[in-house]
């Protein structure tokens, strides 16, 4: 129930946020049009009061009653026929003198007319004004009445009572009020749907679950050892971490800006039309070799934008040569237990069967085999990393039922301090691991692999050799080709061109020539 009210609440907040805007926009138009309404409603009660009024002054029975014996019995009738048809609150006719022939309450005529008519007598004009009557505050107009001659001869006095004006009012402001209600409802309703619409659009969350996503969304791209840059649909750069920042120095790079290689925006392109991602692209930009992952954004089955996971192609050698040799003492430490338990159960045979003398030499021709190749490799490389990868390869080669052969005339005593001989362990075990292969494919038995090295001089030398089918003069500089394989599975074809790679870092060479085993190699 807490998590259910937690993620309601910014559902609430939204709809009585938009609510309340709503409501005050209403408000504050309802008083906004009303103020309009008094304003325009009173100008158009005296434009149609004038009209009125001069109506009176210019009907005929009128005009010719005024110089009548009995004027109000002819007057009042007329008058009172007007402003039963124009709505008008009262209209009065008066004389020069300013006494009513004409009044809605007949015990007026007679009387003199409640405000000044001086404006109308002596300046011959025609005006609209409020003022206070007998009647109440009014919206009144006064104009002259001219007989057939061009004189005056009297005045024509219209009014609409502010109670009637009120009356008018208080209907329009219900029809706005009522307007002003349907549209606040349907406001509500409308903030009701948005409301939902967004939350359901962010997932439920509450703005401080955004804001801690963000900052952790943040924080995680930031820590990814692997450079990250998000692009939109426009090629503009979105998203870019540190280790981008450090990787493309040489590339100009910024969020908001857009991505410039013209190689770099085709693959991008590709990948938002197919909408498939693609995987170790190796691309040069800036005078260097990347190995670049695409993968498109998409939502609701729309691509949005793609994502660009950036190594360098050192990285990945990095982290194939520490597979490799991981790989290399997994199956070393297999071949060494395969060859143990032989050579146990071969033990426990002899002694189940009594030969005592048998089982002893077999014994004692392992452990002198193993201690003068183990007293032989200690005595002539100095290296433990190339001991131990030359034991694993001699072991491995006689799982493989291969004879791997070391010349005990080589002699590897010293080697410079600035040579990586991890790089060196990896460039000889993919070589020897080659020869072993290529051999066992050839010969089911009768496999040899030599190797000899030295140190004399200023170079480093390996001589590999072995039995196997050997590789054609046309196809000696493909087998270094990234891919290139004469096996069927597909976990091979990078081995080569990793030690070519780690050769040209050593400023070291690989030369194939024919074996002296009988085959080129």
């Amino acid at each position: 129930m807490i998590f259910s009210l937690k993620r309601m609440k910014l559902f609430n907040e939204m709809v009585l946020l938009i609510a309340a805007l709503i409501c005050a926009c209403a408000i504050l138009s309802y008083t906004v049009f009303t103020t309009i309404l008094d304003d325009v409603l009173t100008q158009y009660i005296g434009q149609e009061a004038m009209a009125v009024a001069k109506l009176a002054a210019n009907d005929a029975r009128i005009v010719q009653a005024l110089n009548s014996a009995d004027p109000p019995k002819e007057i009042q009738p007329s008058a009172e026929t007007i402003r039963k048809l124009t709505g008008a609150s009262y209209v009065v006719i008066g004389n020069k003198e300013g006494l009513r022939y004409s009044h809605p309450d007949p015990s007026e005529i007679g009387k003199p007319m409640g405000t000044s008519n001086e404006p109308v007598f002596e300046e011959h004009a025609s005006v609209i004004y409020r003022g206070e009557g007998i009647s109440g505050p009014a919206i009144k107009a006064k104009t002259p009445i001219y007989n057939a001659k061009g004189d005056i001869v009297g005045v024509s006095s219209v009014g609409f009572l502010d109670v009637d004006i009120q009356e008018k009012m208080f209907t329009y402001r219900q029809e706005i009020l009522g307007l002003a209600c349907l549209l606040l409802i349907l406001g509500i309703s409308a903030a009701f749907l948005v409301a939902r619409r967004v939350k359901r659009k962010i997932f439920g969350l509450e703005p401080e679950e955004i804001s801690f996503l963000f900052k952790e969304k943040e924080a995680t791209v930031e820590s990814i050892h692997e450079g990250i840059v998000a692009v939109d649909t426009d090629y503009h750069v979105i998203t870019m971490n540190r280790r981008a920042r450090e990787l493309w120095t040489d590339v100009p790079l910024a969020i908001g800006a857009p991505i410039q290689p013209p190689y770099l925006r085709d693959i991008i392109r590709e990948v938002m039309t197919a909408a498939a991602g693609r995987t170790n692209q190796n691309i040069p930009l800036g005078g260097q070799l990347y190995v670049i992952d695409f993968s498109p954004i998409t939502e609701n089955g729309r691509v949005r934008g793609v994502v660009l996971t950036i190594r360098t192609e050192l990285e990945v050698e990095q982290l194939f040569k520490e597979v490799s040799k991981i790989k290399s003492y997994s199956e070393n430490i297999r071949a060494l237990n395969h060859e143990f338990l032989n050579k146990l159960n071969t033990v426990y045979g002899l002694l189940s069967i009594e030969q005592y003398d048998e089982a002893m030499k077999l014994i004692a021709g392992e452990v002198k085999e193993r201690q003068d190749i183990i007293v032989f490799l200690i005595s002539s490389v100095r290296d433990p990393f190339l001991v131990a990868c030359l034991l694993g390869k001699i072991h491995r080669a006689k799982e493989a039922k291969v004879e791997l052969e070391i010349d005990h005339e080589s002699e590897l005593s010293s080697l410079p301090p600035s040579l990586d001989t991890k790089l060196l362990v990896t460039i000889l075990g993919n070589v020897i691991d080659n020869a072993i292969e290529a051999v066992k494919q050839k010969h089911r038995a009768g496999g040899v692999v030599k190797v000899s090295f030295t140190d004399i001089g200023r170079d480093i030398v390996f001589d590999i050799q072995d039995n196997g089918p050997g590789i054609s003069k046309e196809r000696q500089m493909e087998i270094f080709t990234e891919g290139y394989t004469t096996k069927n599975d597909s976990n091979h074809g990078i081995g080569l061109t990793i030690v070519k790679q780690s050769l040209e870092r050593l400023h070291g060479q690989i030369y194939i020539a024919d074996s002296a085993l009988g085959e080129p190699k």
